[in-house]
Order: structure tokens, then sequence, then C-alpha cells
């Protein structure tokens, strides 16, 4: 298991939607977020899922670390991205799991030998721990909201679990 978690916006925002954000600290103990991630997130214009994450934020679920190293840099990310991958890469001596979606962040994090899931991951860790009843359901929420999955992952995620029917 991870000594550290660190997530990036995507899988914050997305959990928020599905009211998911109670089972990182059930599966990862404690979570942290870059300062970078925390001013994406909490842009203070109201957006969906903001006041979950604020509250997650303020109840400690959700960590807030500053950081003032600025390499590596990652050009092709954007800042959230890069900050993650910073972030678990100063620590070295520890076990790092980052939270991330977007396909090139999860490919350079790879690279750099930093492991990654994403929320479709975290969804079906929270339904083979028994936090939520059907994995299913909470995709179809998702699927009702602008946040895209590929299906290839859903249905990847789902014969994990066991939730797949051919």
């Amino acid at each position: 298991m991870a000594q550290i978690v660190i997530a990036d916006a995507s899988p914050l925002i997305i959990l928020a939607h599905v009211e998911g954000l109670g089972w990182l600290q059930s599966l990862f103990g404690q979570v942290w977020i870059t300062s970078v991630v925390r001013d994406e997130i909490l842009p203070g214009t109201g957006k969906p899922g903001e006041q979950l994450i604020r509250a997650a934020i303020e109840s400690g679920t959700l960590r807030v670390f500053e950081q003032s190293r600025e390499t590596p840099v990652f050009p092709t990310l954007d800042e959230g991205e890069a900050s993650c991958i910073r972030a678990a890469l100063a620590h070295p001596d520890d076990k790092c799991l980052l939270l991330m979606d977007e396909r090139l962040g999860r490919a350079i994090a790879g690279e750099q030998g930093v492991p990654v899931v994403g929320a479709a991951g975290v969804i079906g860790m929270a339904k083979m721990r028994g936090l939520i009843p059907s994995a299913s359901e909470v995709f179809e929420r998702l699927l009702k909201t602008d946040f895209r999955i590929a299906h290839d992952v859903i249905r990847g995620v789902l014969k994990g679990v066991g939730e797949w029917q051919d």
C-alpha cells in the first residue's frame, strides 16, 4: 500500500460528483493535494463539487502541501498534473501513488516510476472494499454528468469487480 497518496484535480472532481470523496479516507487514509491543485479545484466560483472538496480539505480528508520545488519541468502537462508528479518525486524514499486521470500525465508519471490510478480505479477499489454496493451504478451516475471515461476503462473495472455482463 502507498505511504503517500497525491491527487490531481480531475479524480477529486469526479469523486465529488458521485459523492465518493469519503471513500478516499477508507481506501488510503490521508490523501494529499498540492497547493496548485487546490487552487484549480477551489476557484471560488461555485462549480459543482467545489463545496464538497472544500469540506474534505477542512475535515483533513484532503491535506494540502505547499511546493517550492519547480523542477523537473513537464512542459507538456498542465501545472496541476506537473505539481503532483513533482510532489511524488520529492518523496523518493516513500511509496507514492498518484490519483490522476489525464492520459499524458499518467504516461509521464509512469515514465518517472510513479504508479497511478484514476477515478475509475478508485470506484473499483471502493466496490472491492465494500464501500459501495455497485460500481456500475456509480458509473451510470457519472455518465450523466459532463465527465467522460472511456467505455473500455469502465468495462475493465466492471470486469475486475465481477459486474460485467457479456
